[in-house]
């Protein structure tokens, strides 16, 4: 008799789990994900927003499996679909893409490579503690017979392109038998963004993410190994594409919000960490007690963001300000440079009269790359009878898409609000404004 549970889930109704996807969904791993909001501190600026991980990765797996059956794919490629969805976030440290970047600085990997050395049994985040029946995720991906690497190729999106070359429609494609499955999972359509452009949007109140879910499904098809849409469901990708757009400058990368994350990251810094990989063990609320637990700077900067006592706007350089003047594209691309960063900031504060902790400096589009790599990739193509385009032939809208910035700002400067005057008289000294 066979083991199985129901999940109701807020956007996709009811879900079933049983064999692969029931035992990985009961893995401590996945646990964690509970623990570790998917918005971050989204819910600083939408109350609403403190929905977790854990609900969207459930989602993107059944978003996956339902595509699999919407090509007709066979079953096991429908579960491995499952499985990657459900997989694909294990590596998020605490408040999701909050610390991205500081733990890219500091490990050299982003969260999709720390998933896959999760997946693989590389790394064991949970190393040293006492649970129960623990199971390994790599073991249970090997009793049901699913190929471990193709789910770790699905998660990073690395598509093969040594396979024959096809003409379809006069022109030559590169495609890998099985390139869908990674399209499926990690691609400018794939069922990551459907699920959490519709999960923030019902969570946050905002409606921009609403999108036409059922018409994707409908149209998608398979060509020459890779995922494709038909052209009758150019529309709804279209919709789709900007609805991306929309959520990322009015939710993800809204000032409020950036503020919190810039403070959040600057306190986790201050924490002295023998392996910065340990950090991967904690959820949310444990890495807020582990700062309260500090003294100073991250005992202080995790009671603001308890009470919501954020740091203020002291510069703001919009994106329309600077495109010509290339002086200060110069200085600003050495701010990449974590470490330089901090330079600038500590000389801005010394000359304000301040802690250097206390001015923080945010260069959103390095975030922005870092944390969506497909923001700006619209690169779907589209069968049109026996030919197949690119979705550009169709949609001007998707080419101006490439070209959009998901944030109106190049440059921000925040601190204390007693201190706002100061830095910014100073800052535009130091930079040369």
């Amino acid at each position: 008799m066979s083991t199985y549970k129901i999940i109701h889930d807020a956007i996709h109704g009811s879900f079933k789990f049983e064999g692969a996807t029931l035992r990985i969904l009961e893995t401590p791993e996945m646990q964690r994900l509970n623990g570790i909001k998917q918005l971050g501190l989204g819910y600083l600026v939408f109350p609403g927003a403190n929905h977790t991980r854990l609900e969207h990765s459930i989602g993107v797996g059944q978003v996956a499996g339902k595509m699999g059956e919407a090509l007709g794919l066979p079953n096991i490629e429908i579960e491995t679909l499952k499985v990657a969805g459900m997989l694909h976030d294990l590596g998020h440290s605490p408040f999701s893409h909050t610390l991205e970047y500081l733990l890219h600085e500091k490990t050299g990997m982003d969260h999709m490579e720390i998933t896959t050395k999760i997946i693989r049994g590389d790394i064991d985040i949970l190393e040293g503690l006492d649970i129960e029946e623990r199971e390994r995720i790599h073991e249970i991906l090997k009793d049901y017979g699913i190929d471990i690497d193709m789910v770790c190729r699905m998660i990073l999106g690395k598509t093969e392109k040594k396979y024959d070359i096809t003409k379809v429609g006069g022109q030559a494609y590169f495609g890998a038998e099985k390139n869908y499955l990674v399209n499926i999972i990690s691609g400018p359509l794939d069922a990551d963004q459907i699920d959490y452009l519709l999960r923030d949007a019902h969570y946050t109140g905002v409606a921009h993410g609403m999108i036409d879910v059922y018409r994707i499904l409908n149209t998608i098809k398979v060509k020459n190994g890779e995922l494709m849409i038909d052209k009758k469901g150019v529309p709804a990708l279209e919709g789709m594409l900007v609805a991306r757009a929309l959520m990322y400058s009015s939710v993800y990368f809204h000032k409020t919000n950036r503020i919190g994350e810039l403070m959040l990251s600057r306190a986790v810094e201050e924490i002295e960490m023998d392996n910065w990989l340990d950090i991967y063990k904690f959820n949310d609320s444990e890495l807020i007690s582990l700062l309260l637990s500090q003294k100073g700077y991250p005992r202080e900067i995790a009671l603001r963001l308890k009470y919501r006592r954020l740091f203020k706007k002291a510069l703001v350089l919009r994106v329309d300000e600077i495109k010509d003047n290339e002086n200060i594209i110069e200085e600003m691309s050495k701010l990449d440079d974590l470490k330089r960063r901090r330079r600038v900031e500590r000389e801005i504060a010394e000359a304000a009269g301040l802690d250097p902790r206390y001015v923080l400096i945010d260069i959103p589009e390095n975030i922005a790359q870092l944390s969506e790599p497909r923001l700006n990739k619209t690169n779907v193509k589209v069968i049109d009878g026996n030919e197949i385009h690119e979705l550009s032939k169709y949609s001007p809208l998707a080419r101006a898409l490439q070209l959009r910035k998901v944030q109106d700002w190049a440059l921000m400067i925040v601190t204390r609000k007693d201190a706002v005057d100061r830095v910014r008289r100073e800052a535009k000294r130091i930079l040369n404004l």
